[in-house]
């Protein structure tokens, strides 16, 4: 199959224009050309068509092939330039080699013509596929370094979130139904709950999010998830679930791929003001050296893909190019934050997986991501978020946490669910009372950073007395949050705050019931 070939040609004469093109043909090429002889011709075809290459004399009356090639560069810097003429001599070939041209051949010998020109192709597509490269990699360090900033304020944050979604749900489950209070307290773990998304959507970034991982079945979770999206797309929207029958599980923290899932929704209806078509799908896919090679994420393998397409406004390459940027929006100030999509890919790199997107202008948008395929039977369930719905127990727990707020949260609703409470301030002092008391304590709950001695030098310690201990690591210092993770053993559990007081529960008799599964 012929080859296509897109070319400019700068030539004043036509018969040898002619020569040009039906020695490339000859050489397998299916040729779209255009031939100009002025600045004005050469500028105007340079703005209409993305050409692949240019073919120039070095001498065109009352146009140069020099200036030719100077306004090429200064258009489109990498656009190969080869000079084909009959009068160009050594000296001058270098010279204009040194100017910016690629090759030249003379017209006396074209057979030259068709291997220059492949070469010159092929080199070109090595440029761009390493400036993808490279933009990839500048986009992952833009990421981390946003990561690096929410870190730094994740910690006292995430303490205040805790003591607020807990005191909310701890005064929620004292309220009676229908209390004209209820619905105010209602609207503080609301936005609480936005609130911690908020850092979530920050951590994502760098991959610094604590997450539990599960087998998901992702085709039944988008059909779980269908009737709500239908909701926020609106009537002007006809949306479409298709999931492939027989899809493999990924492993991943469900939240996030909820919050993928949503984040994608909201941008391809925001994409169709006027109404539109929006299709979901899941399927298994296989992904090869091919497509690996091109994208840094992605390796070879089994994959489920994730796919959002919108009939929207779609985008130019400028912006199709910046939408992963924290805080870029093409959207106003009052309906977009920049962190959508920066999410996605936060969560997508997280996971293992890549991305890509298509679009063009006025021919809508398809998001696919591809997250690796595993084994095993997926999980999608999530349990209630009631303090009163809780499981609850007897047991008495070490509590060692140096926030007092946060503390109280915790104590609460422990005892609301009924255990024993005993508590400590920092790793020195909890280890004291371990020492008095351990043979009575059935779980230690301890925050990860603490002054004096830390939670996971405290553990340690703790288990030369009593090496079966049972342990529940909690933090907002997510990096902390990691290191807690390397340090802990087959019993023990890990609670990134925020979190409200039924998951804590939740987690807690999980602990002293010996069902903690690894992450």
């Amino acid at each position: 199959m012929p080859t296509k070939l897109s070319l400019l040609v700068v030539e004043d004469s036509e018969n040898d224009s002619l020569l040009t093109l039906r020695e490339l043909e000859r050489a397998g090429y299916e040729v779209m050309h255009t031939r100009v002889e002025t600045e004005q011709g050469l500028r105007a075809a340079l703005q209409q068509t993305r050409w692949d290459i240019v073919l120039s004399d070095y001498n065109v009356p009352g146009f140069s092939g020099a200036a030719a090639l100077e306004i090429v560069r200064e258009v489109r810097r990498d656009l190969p330039f080869i000079f084909v003429s009959g009068t160009i001599g050594e000296e001058t070939a270098v010279s204009a080699i040194r100017a910016g041209a690629n090759d030249y051949v003379m017209k006396s010998n074209l057979t030259r013509l068709a291997p220059a020109v492949e070469r010159e192709l092929r080199e070109a597509a090595s440029r761009d596929e390493r400036r993808e490269l490279e933009n990839q990699l500048r986009q992952s360090q833009k990421m981390e370094a946003v990561g690096r900033l929410a870190g730094g304020v994740a910690h006292d944050f995430n303490n205040l979130l805790t003591a607020i979604m807990g005191y909310a749900q701890l005064a929620a489950g004292r309220l009676p139904p229908g209390h004209q209070a209820l619905l105010d307290v209602q609207e503080i773990m609301t936005a609480s709950e936005r609130a911690a998304m908020l850092t979530r959507q920050l951590l994502a970034f760098s991959r610094k999010e604590v997450i539990q991982t599960r087998v998901l079945d992702l085709g039944a979770l988008v059909t779980d998830m269908a009737k709500m999206l239908r909701r926020i797309v609106g009537e002007e929207i006809q949306m479409l679930v298709r999931t492939q029958e027989g899809l493999g599980g990924v492993k991943a923290d469900l939240g996030q791929m909820e919050q993928v899932v949503l984040n994608l929704v909201v941008n391809a209806r925001d994409a169709m003001p006027e109404g539109g078509r929006l299709i979901i799908e899941t399927e298994n896919v296989e992904l090869g050296e091919l497509y690996a090679g091109e994208h840094v994420a992605a390796k070879p393998g089994a994959y489920i893909l994730l796919a959002v397409s919108d009939t929207g406004v779609g985008m130019d390459e400028e912006t199709k190019s910046r939408i992963f940027e924290p805080f870029f929006t093409t959207k106003g100030s009052d309906k977009g934050t920049g962190l959508g999509l920066a999410t996605v890919y936060g969560i997508v790199q997280q996971s293992g997986g890549a991305i890509q997107v298509y679009s063009q202008p006025g021919r809508g948008t398809t998001f696919k991501i591809y997250l690796p395929r595993t084994a095993g039977p997926a999980e999608t369930l999530r349990s209630s978020d009631s303090l009163d719905q809780a499981p609850r127990g007897t047991e008495t727990v070490l509590l060692v946490e140096d926030q007092d707020v946060v503390a109280a949260v915790v104590r609460g609703a422990l005892q609301a669910c009924g255990y024993q409470i005993l508590e400590a301030r920092h790793g020195e002092e909890a280890l004291r009372i371990w020492k008095a008391e351990s043979a009575s304590i059935d779980l230690i709950i301890t925050d990860v950073v603490m002054p004096v001695m830390n939670g996971p030098e405290f553990v340690r310690r703790a288990r030369e007395i009593a090496p079966n201990a049972k342990v529940l690591f909690m933090s907002g210092y997510t990096e902390h949050g990691f290191s807690a993770h390397g340090e802990m053993g087959s019993t023990d559990g890990f609670l990134q705050k925020p979190f409200a007081p039924a998951a804590l529960a939740r987690k807690v008799r999980e602990l002293l019931d010996g069902k903690v599964t690894a992450d």
